[in-house]
């Protein structure tokens, strides 16, 4: 429980068995998480073991995608708080008490992974993958008018139980690009909205997309095309800058 509110992290996996033990064991140990809920992806086998090792608990989700299990994960959940994030130790899990630090004035709390002074040696944000994330950002920024934003693909983020409700009633992909579609559902609904660096370490394993520089390239231009459409959708919908009392995004 994080200040009178409980909280619960949603990890989807894959592609995850070595690191998702610590992952998991690491959020327990911040002894503000209520709830680890393990969304198994159809993930490499011996993953369960691993989970069945820790005080997560296992959900089998086999429509295969990210946004397949973080929508299986948002309906399973039943906290005032939910964190998603990923256990591919990129992410530092005591980084969660820094999202946490701003929910109480905002609906999302999202994480950017393209500050340089947060990027750790080894880790899968070369120029390339930073400039195109800070790009696309800009680009949401801009067409929405919205909060400071430098990052559209970070997945460790902390919402709601409110607008987690708003997500899942208007979540449509089950593939990569359904983080963006949980920022865009924000953006539209004018939810409150800040982006916090958080650190960016090398992944244990090889990711399922990221890893290959084809598919990156594909998911990012399905980002331009997911945030150009919603954009036409929302003409003659003023867009409103997101009311923050923060805004923290360098």
């Amino acid at each position: 429980m994080f200040n009178g509110k409980t909280l619960s992290v949603v990890l989807p996996t894959y592609n995850e068995k070595d690191s998702i033990a610590d992952v998991i064991r690491r959020f327990d140990k911040l002894g503000v998480v209520d709830d680890i809920l393990v969304i198994n992806n159809n993930a490499a086998e011996g993953t369960s073991e691993e989970v069945a090792s820790t005080n997560a608990r296992e959900i089998i989700e086999t429509t295969q995608g990210y946004g397949a299990a973080i929508r299986r994960g948002l309906r399973e959940v039943d906290t005032d708080l939910v964190c998603v994030c990923e256990p591919d130790g990129t992410f530092n899990p005591e980084d969660l008490l820094k999202l946490l630090s701003f929910s109480a004035e905002c609906d999302v709390v999202v994480g950017s992974r393209t500050v340089a002074n947060f990027i750790w040696d080894g880790a899968n944000m070369g120029w390339f993958l930073q400039f195109g994330n800070w790009a696309v950002a800009k680009m949401l920024e801009v067409l929405f008018n919205t909060a400071s934003m430098s990052d559209v693909g970070c997945t460790f983020r902390v919402i709601t139980r409110e607008h987690v409700q708003t997500i899942s009633d208007r979540a449509t992909l089950n593939g990569s690009a359904f983080g963006l579609e949980m920022l865009l559902t924000s953006v539209v609904t004018r939810a409150r909205m800040v982006q916090i660096p958080v650190n960016y370490h090398p992944r244990v394993g090889v990711s399922s997309v990221t890893g290959d520089f084809g598919k990156t390239v594909t998911l990012g231009l399905e980002m331009i095309r997911l945030i150009l459409k919603t954009r036409l959708k929302t003409i003659g919908r003023r867009p409103r800058r997101t009311t923050t009392t923060a805004s923290a995004t360098v």
